[in-house]
Parts: structure tokens; C-alpha cells; sequence
């Protein structure tokens, strides 16, 4: 366990008549990490708007993550321009909120995913309708997603040219028009003017020297980042500690929290190696296999272990719970297509619901009625004889 992660906190504990609760047995148990161990929600929309009953998925959900990222892709959040999908989301987003669950909406500037009646617009028109977006999405969700992924992949984004529809990108067309500097400061000064209290992340893809360039443009043009976010699909094998701990060196050098926002690890056969976009790699199947499921289990926790034990890392989101649906049909969850648990599931509840994770436990106040609580920072919950509730926070 990391120093960096834990703590302690003396409480003293009173009698409605203000005497100390001296040498009395209480229950001290952990609700939720400061840590954020997040996945996507998406899978969980249709269930929280009653389209589906997916029960024993929102559970194994809950069970084991504290932080769920809300999809805001453009194309599928405003297919038809002026009828945005805002009364879903906001009940999704309810939904989690009421069960102490954090969010985060991904993404409010994306190049990818793209509302295709934008694209034949004039620049000027482009820029005042991405602002109007941002402002809406920020707005509207304000109290309830207070986190964004303000600009997704901007490193690639004014070089984007993969249109299938022959229709050149209208984000990527303003990104090369005003500068890779310029749409960063579009997104992020829209969304903080529209959220002033939000926390906003740059998020991408390419951890290589050329992200650092355009981070470092970024804050040299005055632009307020809150977190860099930083995406490692595994998709082609595990990437290793020493990796995946240079990765979050380099970019901790900036000073600000960091947050591996899109991890996966593949249980089945890898993607070969010689694949440069994992777009472009498409199978008929993609099945799981007891071997995957193993080697998974194993490099799940070694991800875990590795990225907690950085002073730098705030969260990790893994990208996504089931095999169903997963991003380019691989499979990345935890659970099988069946909803059945794969071991990495397990192997992952044991670390963030097991020993990083404090289940309810009796402790004994002092003579002058104090308790001490030491483990993962986060918030605790006392339960003192008569049962009243009593609310703590490890910082």
C-alpha cells in the first residue's frame, strides 16, 4: 500500500449531551476512495432510463467502481441538429449520482463521432455552433457532471483526413484553422465560462513529445488545464510498469493530477503488432479465452498496482464492464458476453473492495471517546451505539 494513498483521522465522539462516548464499541466502514476507480457508464443508460432491465450488470457496476465518464459524442448526442439527447443523459446521470457515484462527460470538442449535418457549414458557422454545444452540455449538466473531457485527441485533430464519407470534418477543418493551441482554448474557456466551478481535462491518445508540445502551448497561452488525461488501450498486449510509469513521469512534470482515462486489457488473442490504427483491424470474432482471461487477471492488477503507487495519478477508468458492445469488438470487460465475471473482475473487486478498502469493523473509543481510522483516503462512516451516523474524511 502506498503511502501516497492513505492516512488517518481522529474523530471524538459525544453523547446527544455532549459527554464523550468513552471505551464504546463503534462500526467504522469506508464509503468511497478520494482515488478514482472509474469505468464508462454507457452499457448503463438504457437500464437507468428504464428502456432495459439490466440489474445484475448495475450491480456488478456499483460493486466495484466509484466514478462513471457519460457519453457527449456529437454525432450520437445531436444526430438531428436542435434535438440533443440532454433528457436521457440527465436522468443516467441522476441515476448514478443518487447511488454516490462521480461523473464525468467525454467529450464536449471531438473530431471523431461527428454530427455529419455540421461538417458542410462555413468555418464561422462551425466555430459558433461548437461554442453553442459547449456552453449547452456544460450548462445543462452543471451540479450533476461537473467534470468534462473538454477536447478529446487534439494532437491528431487538425490532421484528420479518414472521412468515409468524403465530407471533410468540420472540427478538424476549425482545428487547422485556428491552431491546435487555439481549439484547445475554444474548448476549455467556453466550458469554463459556462461551468466556472468544473473540472476540465485535456485527454489524448498520443503520450508522445508531440502531447507535451501541445500542453505546454496550451499553458503558455494562458489556458487553465485541471488534469491531463491519458488514454492506454492495450488492445495489442500489456504495456508493463516501467511503461506505463515513464508515461506518467513525463507528463507529471507539468504539475497537474493526472488521470489514465481509457484503459483496457485484452482477454482474448491480441491485435498483431504491425496494426498502426486499431480501427483498422476488424474480425469476425473476438472471443474470450480461458488463457486471455488469465494473462488479463494478471495484468490487471500489475496496472493497478503500478498506476496507484504514482504520486501524480488521481484516477483510472477502465474502458468498459462487458464484452458486449466493447469498443472494436474486442474483448476488454470484466464480465464475459454472458455477464458472467471474468477473473480480471475479481482479481480487480480484491484490490479496490478488498486491500485497498476498509469493509465495516468495530472499533473501540479512548477514555475521552476518540477513534482513530487509518487506511485509503476517502470518506468513512462511523455508526456509534444508538445509531447515530457519523461522517469522516481521510484526506
Amino acid at each position: 500500500m502506498t503511502i501516497a494513498r492513505t492516512g488517518s483521522a481522529e474523530v471524538v465522539l459525544t453523547s446527544p449531551d455532549g459527554e464523550p462516548l468513552a471505551h464504546h464499541e463503534v462500526t467504522v466502514e469506508q464509503v468511497r476512495h478520494a482515488f478514482g476507480f472509474g469505468n464508462i457508464g454507457f452499457e448503463l443508460v438504457p437500464h437507468a432510463n428504464g428502456e432495459a432491465d439490466l440489474t445484475a450488470l448495475a450491480d456488478d457496476w456499483l460493486a466495484l467502481f466509484d466514478t462513471a465518464t457519460l457519453p457527449f459524442y456529437w454525432g450520437r448526442f445531436e444526430p438531428e441538429q436542435g434535438h440533443p439527447d440532454t433528457a436521457r443523459l440527465q436522468t443516467a446521470a441522476r441515476w448514478f449520482a443518487e447511488r454516490g457515484v462521480r461523473l464525468k462527460g467525454h467529450p464536449l470538442v471531438w473530431h471523431t463521432v461527428k454530427a455529419q449535418w455540421h461538417d458542410r457549414l462555413p468555418s464561422d458557422e462551425t466555430e459558433r455552433l461548437l461554442r453553442e454545444r459547449v456552453t449547452r452540455e456544460a450548462t445543462d449538466f452543471a451540479g450533476l457532471i461537473d467534470t468534462w473531457d473538454a477536447i478529446n485527441e487534439v494532437a491528431i485533430m487538425p490532421d484528420f483526413d479518414n472521412e468515409p464519407d468524403g465530407v471533410p470534418n468540420a472540427v478538424s477543418r476549425l482545428a487547422r484553422e485556428l491552431g491546435r493551441t487555439g481549439i484547445v482554448k475554444l474548448a476549455f474557456e467556453t466550458a469554463r465560462a459556462a461551468n466556472p466551478g468544473a473540472t476540465l481535462l485535456i485527454n489524448d491518445f498520443d503520450l508522445s513529445p508531440r502531447y507535451e508540445r501541445v500542453i505546454e502551448d496550451a499553458l503558455e497561452a494562458g489556458v487553465r488545464i485541471d488534469v491531463i488525461g491519458l488514454q492506454t488501450h492495450m488492445h495489442q498486449g500489456f504495456r508493463g510498469e516501467e511503461e506505463l510509469l515513464e508515461v506518467a513521469d513525463r507528463f507529471a512534470r507539468f504539475g497537474l493530477p493526472l488521470h489514465f482515462t481509457e484503459s483496457s486489457l485484452v482477454s482474448g488473442d491480441l491485435m498483431p503488432p504491425e496494426i498502426d490504427d486499431l480501427n483498422d483491424y476488424v474480425v469476425d470474432e473476438w472471443p474470450s479465452t480461458p488463457e486471455g482471461e488469465a494473462r488479463q487477471a494478471d495484468e490487471i492488477e500489475r496496472l493497478y498496482r503500478a498506476l496507484t503507487g504514482h504520486p501524480s495519478v488521481e484516477a483510472i477508468t477502465y474502458w468498459g464492464l462487458t464484452d458486449v458492445g466493447a469498443w472494436l469488438g474486442a474483448p476488454i470487460g470484466l464480465l464475459r458476453a454472458d455477464g458472467s465475471r471474468k477473473p480480471a473482475y475479481d482479481r480487480l473487486h480484491g484490490l479496490i473492495r478488498g486491500e485497498w478498502w476498509m469493509s465495516p469493523t468495530t472499533l473501540r473509543t479512548d477514555a475521552d471517546g476518540r477513534v482513530r481510522i487509518e487506511g485509503w483516503k476517502g470518506d468513512y462512516r462511523i455508526t456509534v451505539p444508538g445509531g447515530e451516523v457519523v461522517e469522516v474524511t481521510i484526506a
